[in-house]
């Protein structure tokens, strides 16, 4: 069995401010353009994961001369002495905020057992709905980069914590705070990865089952899978067999890890049409949401199952943008939605599905609607750390 790759893994070199290179996922704080000016600031002058990675605040402010940006520099990073090399192991991640201490573990995947279509049997599979619209300007981003920073997290389902028992710890690589209220990050070097990778392995049930469910970063392990299988078809058999792009880099967390809490994801519908939006909204249901307009909350019916009442909802929200113009964004947080319709707009708090659910939903019903759930505030999600090769 090959899913798990047991990879090369770059780190900043020694003497790099860790503080000023890790910085968090490039699909959060969408609509807190403050937020990724402070993390320039703190950045400015320094080697920084930030210099490699493209926020998507920025999509639409002169993506081209962007990504020559970032490409540019990751080589200039790779023949500076920025990164070093950790070979012959995993990392063991262990990251503190005010959920507890999440522990995941970098490793690589083979990316011709991870599919994000509906219904696929693969050992890796996503959890929603992927929207196609968000790949092509990825794969922009991706497909002449000689690295990936990865924010992908994957989860499998180890009731009894049988991956984590089996680790033996090496070397501590780096501890230290993350920026801008991230928590604490400390890394630590798996010295019997081998045995940890066959422990991965005894999860599984059948050939058929499922590994590893995608919890965070869905669109970017879609692209790397785009990416390679564009690659892939100008290779040879041997050389598509070891290629660095077939093999992605992740972080995989146990689903039943105490600090790891599910979080819905808030939809705020950019409109000027608010009264509209409202009058021709139709929910219904046991369960509870809430609408919110210039910073006031109030509940409404919603389904008792919340990945059907998801579904309903977005289909409102795209029909209802189609015919009146604007557009939807996902928010993290309560309180920053709260915010944002206080300069207009519509939010709608959603609820949270049980994290212990997840891997029986998938398996029973496929892909979950886009953007059902978070793991985590936006402060808590996955901050670049690590890199890999992928040409």
């Amino acid at each position: 069995m090959s899913a798990i790759k047991i990879p090369d893994i770059l780190l900043p070199a020694d003497g790099v401010d860790l503080c000023a290179w890790a910085v968090n996922a490039c699909d959060q704080y969408t609509s807190d353009l403050p937020y990724w000016q402070k993390v320039e600031r703190i950045a400015a002058g320094k080697p920084s994961a930030y210099n490699l990675i493209f926020p998507e605040i920025y999509l639409n402010n002169e993506p081209e001369k962007r990504i020559a940006r970032i490409n540019e520099t990751m080589r200039e990073y790779l023949s500076g002495g920025i990164f070093k090399k950790v070979s012959g192991g995993f990392i063991l991640v262990e990251r503190t905020t005010p959920s507890g201490t999440r522990t995941g573990i970098i490793l690589a995947v083979d990316l011709e057992d991870y599919s994000y279509e509906k219904g696929a049997k693969t050992l890796i599979r996503s959890t929603e709905a992927t929207i196609q619209e968000r790949i092509p300007p990825r794969v922009e981003i991706r497909k002449n980069a000689p690295l990936e920073l990865p924010h992908v997290m994957l989860l499998y389902n180890d009731e009894k914590n049988s991956v984590l028992n089996a680790v033996t710890r090496g070397k501590v690589l780096y501890d230290f705070d993350l920026m801008c209220g991230g928590g604490h990050i400390k890394g630590t070097y798996i010295d019997n990865s081998e045995e940890v990778k066959t422990a991965f392995y005894s999860l599984l049930i059948g050939s058929e089952d499922l590994l590893f469910a995608v919890g965070d970063g869905n669109h970017s392990l879609a692209t790397a899978k785009k990416c390679w299988d564009n690659l892939k078809n100008t290779l040879s058999e041997k050389e598509k067999g070891n290629h660095p792009a077939r093999f992605a880099l992740v972080e995989a967390v146990n689903v039943y890890d105490k600090a790891l809490k599910f979080e819905p994801i808030h939809r705020l519908i950019k409109t000027d049409k608010c009264d509209a939006f409202l009058k021709n909204m139709q929910t219904s249901g046991s369960g509870n949401a809430y609408i919110v307009v210039k910073g006031v909350k109030s509940q409404i019916p919603f389904n008792g199952n919340t990945p059907e009442g998801i579904k309903e909802l977005d289909k409102y929200i795209s029909a209802f943008l189609a015919e009146n113009g604007g557009e939807v964004d996902y928010i993290h947080g309560e309180e920053d939605l709260i915010k944002f319709t206080e300069n207009g707009g519509v939010g709608v708090l959603l609820p949270a599905i049980g994290k212990n659910d997840l891997f029986s939903l998938i398996k029973k019903n496929g892909n979950l609607p886009k953007k059902t759930f978070s793991m985590g505030e936006g402060y808590e999600k996955r901050y670049y750390v690590e890199a890999k090769a992928i040409i």
